[in-house]
Order: structure tokens, then C-alpha cells, then sequence
């Protein structure tokens, strides 16, 4: 049986090539879509002679969708650049290839923040559904935050083992990011016609706090913990205020 790799990229200089290596002795393929990277990211896919698309981003589950629809092979598995299997996954992910005997597959997701693991603030086990039959199912078109098009993630068979996500290097860096998708999400709620009362951003944003810190005891992850909650709040305000504005 045969396995499809596919990854979207945009100057991932820093991840991809460990992403690569993980995925090397399970891969029959590997579909490289980049949104014309400005770095070294394409010289290390080369290297690694992997198939690489150039495509404009359009959003992340279009770009997911597109990198889909060009894998040769029936069964999919769907990578971050930033991502890499563990070892665990990997031998798990090589048992099933011998049969493929369902749609799709669910994994946990690990995620390090400035190389630390997070153990709560709703980060894990994270559970992510990226390993699918291309035929049955695919990616749906959100700009952020996409799935796989399943009615619930139960329907997926669980696989042992984690799929180690390198989040960020530097809390700035977090910062920046969740600016970018606050941003994304505000265009959604203007798209979607949605309305914005002026308390809404404060509410959003405090009740975002409340439920990483506390009731997905983001405390227990000390500092980082304490910066993950106020960084995904203040996300929370973003989204919601810059949606008040162009409404």
C-alpha cells in the first residue's frame, strides 16, 4: 500500500527539513506546496527530492485542498512544516499502510512553546485528524484554523503516538502570529455578516483568558502557561475589534 505526504510552505527554512526526515521510509511521495518562499526553503525540498508546487496562499484550507488533489496515491497524510512525527506515530502510521482499513486517522498533537512541551491550556492531546483517504474526504476551505471534513472527530481510528508541533521559538513570535490570525478571522465575521457590539471584544477576550488559564488549567503550565492565555486573549480582542471597525 502507498502513502502520500503532503506539506504547505511559506520560508520554513528553520522546520522543514526535520518535518522531511520524519516522514522518510513512510513516504511513497511527497507534495512540497509553497506559497513562494523567500528563504531557503525550496534549495532543502530539492535535496530531498521531494515534488514541489508553487501557488499563492489563499488560505489554509484552500492551500490544504489544492496540496491534496496533486498526490498520486488514495491515502493522504497532511503535514505543518512546522511538525514532525514522533517515533511512535511513525511505526503506528506504518502498521496501518499495510491495510488502510479506514477513511481516516487521529493522532494526538504535542505542542512546544519556545521548545518547551505544554501539557494543558487545552494543547493537548490536541487531537488532530491529517491521515485520510483523498477519495472519501478532504479538507474543507476555511482560511484558518481548517479540518478534515468529518462530522466529528470520533468517526476517525486513533493511532498511538504524537505529532510533535513546534508552535514557536520566541513568545513575540506567538504574538505576531495569533495578530495574523485574529485578522484572518475578523475578515470571516465581516464576510459572514456578523455583528459586533462594542462590549463584545472584552467579553471575547476575558472569557478566552478565563478558559485557558483556568478551566483548561493553562496554571499548571507556569509562565508559559500565563503567556499562552494572555496572548490567545488579546487575539480574542483583536479579532473581535478590527471586525467592529469595518462592519
Amino acid at each position: 500500500m502507498h502513502l502520500s505526504v503532503i506539506i504547505i510552505t511559506y520560508n520554513e527554512e528553520r522546520n522543514i527539513e526535520r518535518c522531511l526526515k520524519s516522514v522518510l521510509g513512510i513516504a511513497d511521495e511527497i507534495v512540497v506546496v509553497d506559497s513562494f518562499s523567500t528563504d531557503q526553503t525550496e534549495r532543502i525540498c530539492l535535496q530531498y527530492g521531494v515534488k514541489i508546487i508553487q501557488r499563492k496562499f489563499d488560505g489554509y484550507g484552500t492551500q490544504k485542498q489544492f496540496a491534496a488533489n496533486q498526490a498520486k496515491f488514495e491515502y493522504v497524510l497532511s503535514l505543518d512544516a512546522d511538525e514532525e512525527l514522533s517515533e511512535a506515530l511513525r511505526g503506528a502510521i506504518l502498521i496501518e499502510k499495510e491495510k488502510w482499513a479506514h477513511t481516516c486517522y487521529s493522532f494526538n498533537r504535542k505542542n512546544f512553546y519556545c521548545n518547551v512541551p505544554i501539557r494543558f491550556c487545552g494543547w493537548y492531546p490536541d487531537k488532530q485528524v491529517r491521515l485520510f483517504n483523498r477519495l472519501k474526504t478532504n479538507w474543507d476551505n476555511k482560511s484558518v484554523h481548517e479540518s478534515i471534513d468529518i462530522q466529528n472527530k470520533r468517526e476517525a481510528f486513533h493511532l498511538h503516538g504524537d505529532l510533535n508541533h513546534y508552535t514557536c521559538y520566541s513568545i513575540t513570535e506567538h504574538q505576531e502570529k495569533e495578530k495574523k490570525y485574529a485578522r484572518i478571522n475578523a475578515d470571516t465575521l465581516i464576510k459572514e455578516g456578523k455583528h459586533v457590539y462594542l462590549v463584545t471584544p472584552y467579553i471575547k477576550s476575558a472569557f478566552r483568558f478565563l478558559k485557558t488559564y483556568i478551566i483548561k488549567l493553562g496554571i499548571l503550565d507556569g509562565y508559559y502557561g500565563l503567556i499562552i492565555s494572555k496572548t490567545l486573549a488579546k487575539s480574542s480582542y483583536y479579532k473581535y475589534t478590527w471586525a467592529r471597525k469595518q462592519s
